[in-house]
């Protein structure tokens, strides 16, 4: 998680544009399993991960609609879905002449996990003109489908399901009030003690010095790491470890609030 979203933010600070693709063109029978299945839910993990305003998927139909487009002539293109319910998914089984791995109701099983963390998709036909900076403008094109839920609190959730109780950060009152007060991330001088043995990457607890836990998070270095460095400046990192993953023990974009 963190290595994939550190390289692709950093590529982004670059001004790079990373194209990553799931690769349906290549076999991978040896492998057993797809790892992702196809592009769409490909993309929709990636938004999730580096906290995408909004998730454009073209294809070669213009949105959902109310019925198939190629078989009837009245069906309407539904231009805006607030919430993905019984209904519209039955309709996606009607919309067909969508091609590859990804057909309508794969890439409505991407959306909903897009929605469900905070990502606006957008659904709409590739072939148009300029359609990317059309969107991007606000101009109406395709199926608009909303967030069914704050980025915050779809990571939240997460973050809460997945953290032990058992792994956590005891932090000083200076982090503390960093932590809660301001948007700041965990910096090893405020750490006073580390519970329980957990990598980096983990979701962890972080407690204040009564024993509350005032957030959680997504750990840059493991137990023993932070043990090493716990209560000295960032940039002796280095020297204590011999090698670093930055200043943030806990990052502000990987960290919140109970």
């Amino acid at each position: 998680y963190l290595n994939v979203r550190n390289t692709i933010l950093a590529l982004l600070d670059l001004n790079v544009v990373p194209i990553i693709n799931e690769n349906d063109v290549v076999s991978v029978d040896e492998l057993g399993v797809r790892v992702f299945g196809d592009n769409d839910s490909l993309s929709a993990m990636l938004s999730n991960l580096i906290d995408a305003d909004i998730l454009i998927v073209l294809s070669d139909i213009s949105g959902l609609y109310t019925s198939d487009p190629h078989v009837y002539a009245d069906a309407e293109l539904i231009t805006r879905v607030d919430k993905i319910d019984d209904a519209i998914e039955a309709l996606a089984g009607t919309t067909h002449g969508v091609r590859g791995t990804g057909g309508m109701q794969a890439k409505l099983e991407a959306i909903k996990f897009a929605t469900s963390s905070g990502v606006a998709v957008v659904i709409a036909d590739g072939k148009q003109d300029e359609v990317i900076a059309r969107i991007e403008v606000g101009e109406n094109i395709g199926t608009f489908f909303s967030p069914t839920s704050s980025k915050m609190e779809s990571r939240k959730r997460w973050m809460l399901s997945g953290a032990s109780n058992e792994c956590r950060i005891i932090v000083d009152a200076g982090a503390s009030k960093a932590i809660q007060d301001g948007n700041s991330s965990l910096l090893s001088p405020g750490i006073t003690r580390v519970e329980g043995e957990f990598g980096r990457g983990d979701i962890i607890m972080v407690t204040d010095s009564q024993g509350v836990n005032i957030a959680c998070g997504i750990a840059s270095y493991s137990s023993a790491d932070i043990d090493s460095i716990k209560g000295i400046r960032s940039e002796k990192i280095r020297t204590v470890l011999g090698y670093e993953y930055g200043e943030e023990v806990v990052h502000r974009n990987n960290l919140v609030g109970i």
